[in-house]
């Protein structure tokens, strides 16, 4: 069985080079089966002024399948390689909501399984249309409110949404102002078409619409000659179809210019145009992106967005690397875009939104957490310091060393120890003191043996403790606060690097956007642990190992 017959003529004839302008009208009224179209084919007479023009036009009124399929195997002939296409559609059109079918003359009522033959393919159509970007017209005519029945649910009456191919200009409008179009302004010579467009209220038009579209001639095109017949090369056509094929930018454009003038003076810069668009799939984005000019802090603020949504860009650094092109692929994929690791205005756009959005959550959050945190933090103080005794206060400061009665409770233990000091035995003292003057771990391991439970044990482990505690290097320290400028954080993002400290349990003290103290010693605890530098300032090793650490990732340092 014959399924979409004129679809397969559409796709399979080749395209070579025989007619300079070409045109199809196709008007159906009198449909056999279902109902009159009023002024369907009114287009057909309406095609005269295109044969004055020069045109090659095949028509046909009321068709059915095998006449029509013979016009447009007439019409692919002589449409290979022709300057201007326009075809003009008047009928009955389905969808299925992807493709769009305008029915013959014979058809019954229509089901996407039982068209056959007996429906000509719009994007077929459009196919063909394609191999002239810029120089192509496909005039429909259709009533807004097409009654045609359909059986099932996958049809629906009328034009269903067209994939227009670059360069391609669709015009719409109901079968008779279709025909009156063409025959006045479409049939205009030396007019501007995009002109006329926008002065008929009654055409809607898609696709390639530019600002200006010269589309037919002034006269018949004759090759000119000088005074002894030899043909003369006419570089204003040329320079003319060149430029538009620039503005196109596209293969099909240039390989529509080498088809004209395959020894014309672009000739080479077409062909390695072509090579270049075709080895690099996502060319136009990236020529696109280059041309909003983004600088550095732009794109460091991009990177930074990024971060903040979880993409990881490997550095925020203004340099577009493979972890930030992987980074907007990333967020392309789940935010419907084509993924080709390249940036548009609105993209930008979309994105600062959703950073900022997810920034101000992580705040919100921040915020929450830090209220919740106060409300533990009293609890267990009334439970333990609030009580006023030594283990109450040792057991606040093991929960909350940084917390809100932190201080109070360092004070009243201190003015407890002092109590304990004062009856210490005399040894004891001595021994505490020496241990001090000599101030080394094997000092104060001498008097922890001798005192095991002498006044003074803990302060000795203490200070053993930071005498075995890792030597800082100054120079460290200072590279490492030079590189935290440098990355210039604003508040909310320090917030961000609290809370994500808070979350790992390292007590960076309040969610305020400051680096504090507090903030330095969670810093500090965090880079022992990672294995990093320890300076308490965040340093380019320390941001990305951070928000690797946030997605489970290690990152191997040598």
């Amino acid at each position: 069985m014959r399924y979409l017959l004129i679809t397969t003529i559409l796709a399979a004839m080749p395209l070579g080079a025989i007619a300079e302008d070409a045109a199809l009208v196709l008007g159906v009224e009198r449909y056999e089966q279902l109902g009159r179209l009023s002024r369907g084919d009114d287009i057909v007479s309406a095609a005269t002024g295109l044969e004055d023009l020069g045109f090659d036009v095949t028509t046909l009124a009321n068709g059915r399948a095998d006449t029509t399929r013979e016009a447009l195997a007439s019409f692919i002939e002589q449409a290979k390689d022709a300057d201007r296409i326009v075809v003009v559609l008047s009928g009955r059109f389905v969808n299925d909501g992807t493709r769009t079918w305008m029915l013959t003359a014979e058809a019954q009522v229509p089901s996407l399984l039982s068209l056959g033959g007996e429906a000509v393919s719009l994007e077929s159509v459009m196919r063909v249309l394609a191999d002239a970007p810029g120089r192509a017209v496909l005039l429909i005519g259709v009533q807004p409110d097409d009654d045609t029945e359909t059986e099932g649910s996958y049809l629906s009456a009328g034009i269903g949404p067209l994939n227009i191919p670059q360069g391609v200009t669709v015009l719409r409008a109901t079968p008779g102002d279709a025909a009156a179009f063409l025959d006045d302004e479409l049939a205009a010579r030396d007019a501007d078409l995009a002109v006329l467009i926008a002065a008929n209220p009654r055409v809607r038009a898609q696709g390639y619409v530019p600002a200006t579209l010269p589309f037919m001639p002034a006269a018949v095109d004759v090759e000119p000659t000088d005074p002894l017949g030899t043909p003369v090369a006419d570089t204003d056509a040329e320079d003319a179809l060149w430029e538009g094929t620039i503005a196109l930018d596209t293969v099909d454009a240039y390989r529509t210019y080498l088809r004209r003038y395959s020894d014309g003076q672009h000739t080479e810069q077409a062909e390695t145009t072509i090579a270049q668009i075709l080895s690099e799939p996502n060319r136009a984005d990236r020529l696109a992106e280059e041309a909003l000019g983004l600088p550095r802090e732009a794109r460091r603020e991009i990177q930074r967005d990024l971060t903040a949504l979880d993409y990881n860009t490997r550095g925020v650094d203004g340099i577009f690397g493979p972890g930030s092109r992987s980074a907007i692929r990333n967020w392309q994929q789940q935010n419907g875009y084509p993924q080709s690791s390249y940036l548009t205005r609105e993209q930008i756009s979309r994105l600062d939104g959703q950073a900022e959005r997810r920034i101000a959550q992580a705040a919100a959050e921040a915020e929450q957490e830090r209220l919740a945190q106060q409300l533990l933090d009293r609890a267990f103080w009334d439970e333990t310091g609030a009580r006023g005794d030594e283990p109450g206060f040792r057991a606040y400061l093991g929960r909350y060393p940084d917390g809100q009665f932190g201080a109070l409770a360092r004070q009243r233990l201190a003015a407890i120890e002092a109590e304990w000091a004062a009856p210490a035995e005399v040894f004891d003292r001595n021994a505490w003191e020496d241990a001090q003057g000599a101030d080394t771990v094997a000092g104060y391991q001498a008097y922890i043996a001798a005192q095991p439970d002498g006044a003074f044990v803990v302060q000795a482990q203490a200070r053993i403790a930071q005498l075995n505690a890792p030597a800082i290097d100054q120079a460290a320290i200072d590279a490492a606060r030079a590189q935290e400028q440098a990355l210039g954080l604003p508040q909310i993002r320090v917030q961000l690097v609290e809370l994500r400290l808070r979350e790992m349990g390292l007590n960076p003290g309040a969610v305020d956007g400051v680096f504090d103290e507090d903030t330095r010693n969670a810093l500090r605890a965090y880079q022992d642990n990672a294995e990093l530098g320890v300076t308490g300032y965040l340093d380019q090793a320390t941001a990305v190992q951070l928000l690797a650490d946030s997605f489970g990732i290690r990152i191997e340092r040598r």
